[in-house]
């Protein structure tokens, strides 16, 4: 279950990252940089489930 735990996230991280390179090329400096950084702050992210007070 771990593994498409990742798989999505790495899914969702490649789909931030392509669109944010698009962006750029385009010219939308703006958007691609919120994109980069939801690809950055989305592969940082641990979705284990196991949360600590």
């Amino acid at each position: 279950m771990n593994k498409s735990k990742n798989l999505y996230r790495d899914i969702a991280t490649g789909l931030f990252f392509t669109t944010g390179v698009f962006g750029f090329m385009s010219g939308e400096f703006i958007i691609s940089t919120m994109l980069f950084g939801a690809a950055t702050i989305f592969s940082n992210m641990d979705f284990g489930g196991s949360f600590k007070a």
